[in-house]
C-alpha cells in the first residue's frame, strides 16, 4: 500500500523534480493543449447549484494550487469547467464534449445519483477516469468510476446505531422518492435487521412534496424513538420548519442528508434542526486534520461569497490530490496507468482525517463520525469510526466482493441482492 501526506508543500518539491519530462497523453488524447486537461461538471445554477457550487469552487481550490506548486510532472493543468445547469440532459452533452472533444484526463462530475447514471453509459463507453464525490447510497462497481464520497452503509452505519444505543429502537423511516432515498431506506432496514431494531413507520416522500403536515401527524401517532431521514432537496427542507411549528424537534433524527451538504443549521433560524444527528465524513466545522493545512480558510480566502465548504467539496478537493499523487506515481497521465496506480490502494491525508482508498472496490475507507445540532445550531461531533466500504469489498457476490483489479465490471449492486428487505 503506498500513501504519504500529499499537499502543496510536496507538490511543489516533486513537480520540481519532474521539469522536463516528456509525458504521454491520456488514453484517449492528450487533450486541447500539450499537458493535462481536467473537466469539471458540477451545478453553479439550477435545483443542485447549493451543493455544486461549492464542489466546483473546491475542485477549482485544488487544481489551482497545484498550478501554482508548478503543475503536475512538470505541466499546468488545464481546467475546463461549463457549468450543467442541474440538467442531465445537458450533463450527457457535457460530458460527450469534455471527453471526445476536449479529451480530458479525469473528470469531476455531479451532485445527484440521477446524473452519475445518466452519463455513466458515456463514461463506460469511452473508459473515462471520473470521480464521483457525492455520499451517495452505494454499490456502484465500475471500472473507470471512483466513487469516494461515503455510501449509505457507512454514514447510516454511523449514525442508526448511535441513536439506537442513546433513544431506542423504534424507528420511523422518511425518505425521498426516488433511487437514492429508497435504496438508504433499505439499508436502515438492513441495520435494523442486524441489530433487532423496529421499524414501525416508512414514508418515501415525492421530491415536489412541501407540505408534511400529514406525515407529521402519522409521525406523531406511532411515537418513535426516533426518525431516521433521507429527505432531499430544497422543497424536503420545509419538513424542519414545519417540525419546529409542530413542537416535535423533542424527537431525534437521524440523517445522512443534512448538515453536512446544505448546511441547513446556518441557512435556517434555531429550533429547525434541534435534534439532528447526521453520519458524516466531514463538515466545515470539522476544520482541517493535516498538519499546518487549513482549508477553511484557503477556501474562503479563494471563494469570498462561498456560501460552505460542505462534505462534497472536501471529496472533491482530497480526490484532485489523490489523482496527483497518482499520476506522480505512473510518471504519466495515462488514464489507464493512472488507474491501475490507483488499484494498487492508496493513503492520503485529507482535511477529514487520514483515508484509504480501497483499490479493488474503487471506495474509500472514511472517518465517519456523527454530527449533533443543538437546540441553538450549533455543531459538535462524536462517535469517530473508521468504516470501510465492507458491502462491496465482502458482502457482494457470495462474499467474493467485487474486485476491479481483476475483473471488469460496470454494475451497481443493490441491498436486496444480498439481503432480504
Amino acid at each position: 500500500m503506498s500513501g504519504r501526506t500529499f499537499s502543496r508543500r510536496s507538490l511543489l518539491a516533486s513537480s520540481a523534480t519532474a521539469l522536463g519530462i516528456s509525458v504521454a497523453g491520456c488514453s484517449i488524447g492528450g487533450g486541447s493543449n500539450s499537458g493535462p486537461t481536467v473537466g469539471i461538471l458540477e451545478d453553479r445554477s439550477g435545483n443542485f447549484q447549493l451543493n455544486g457550487t461549492s464542489k466546483w469552487q473546491a475542485t477549482r481550490l485544488a487544481l489551482e494550487e497545484i498550478n501554482d506548486d508548478g503543475g503536475l510532472l512538470g505541466e499546468e493543468i488545464e481546467i475546463v469547467d461549463p457549468d450543467p445547469q442541474s440538467d442531465n440532459s445537458r450533463y450527457q452533452e457535457l460530458t460527450e464534449k469534455l471527453i471526445l472533444q476536449d479529451q480530458v484526463d479525469a473528470l469531476w462530475a455531479g451532485y445527484s445519483s440521477a446524473t452519475r447514471e445518466a452519463i455513466r453509459p458515456i463514461i463506460n463507453e469511452n473508459e473515462q477516469l471520473y470521480f464521483y464525490t457525492t455520499q451517495y447510497e452505494g454499490g456502484v462497481c465500475d471500472n473507470t468510476i471512483f466513487p469516494v464520497g461515503a455510501t449509505a452503509r457507512q454514514q447510516l452505519g454511523i449514525v442508526t446505531p448511535y441513536l439506537a444505543d442513546e433513544f431506542g429502537d423504534d424507528i420511523y423511516i422518511i425518505a425521498a422518492d426516488y433511487n437514492f432515498g429508497q435504496l438508504s431506506g433499505d439499508w436502515v432496514s438492513v441495520l435494523a435487521q442486524e441489530n433487532d431494531y423496529n421499524i414501525v413507520g416508512e414514508e418515501y416522500i415525492p421530491l415536489d412534496e412541501t407540505d408534511f403536515s400529514s406525515v407529521i401527524n402519522r409521525i406523531q401517532d406511532e411515537d418513535p424513538d426516533f426518525i431516521m431521514s433521507m429527505l432531499v432537496g430544497s422543497n424536503h427542507e420545509n419538513f424542519y420548519d414545519q417540525r419546529a411549528t409542530n413542537e416535535i424537534t423533542d424527537i431525534p433524527i437521524g440523517t445522512s442528508t443534512t448538515l453536512a451538504q446544505g448546511h441547513e443549521h446556518i441557512r435556517y433560524d434555531p429550533p429547525a434542526l434541534t435534534n439532528v444527528y447526521a453520519g458524516v465524513s466531514y463538515m466545515e466545522e470539522f476544520g482541517d486534520q493535516r498538519d499546518g493545512e487549513n482549508i477553511v480558510e484557503d477556501f474562503y480566502e479563494r471563494w469570498p461569497d462561498a456560501n460552505y465548504l460542505n462534505q462534497e467539496a472536501q471529496n472533491n478537493y482530497f480526490s484532485v490530490y489523490l489523482w496527483a499523487e497518482a499520476v506522480e506515481e505512473a510518471g504519466t497521465f495515462d488514464q489507464q496507468e493512472v488507474i491501475s496506480v490507483l488499484e494498487e490502494g492508496r493513503d492520503i491525508s485529507a482535511p477529514s482525517g487520514e483515508l484509504t482508498l480501497d483499490g479493488a472496490t474503487h471506495h474509500m475507507e472514511h472517518e465517519m463520525r456523527v454530527a449533533v445540532c443543538d437546540e441553538n445550531h450549533e455543531i459538535s461531533f462524536t462517535n469517530n469510526e473508521r468504516i470501510g466500504p465492507s458491502f462491496l469489498r465482502s458482502e457482494v457476490e457470495g462474499g467474493d466482493g467485487c474486485n476491479l483489479k481483476e475483473q471488469d465490471k460496470t454494475t451497481q449492486y443493490v441491498p436486496s441482492d444480498v439481503y432480504d428487505v
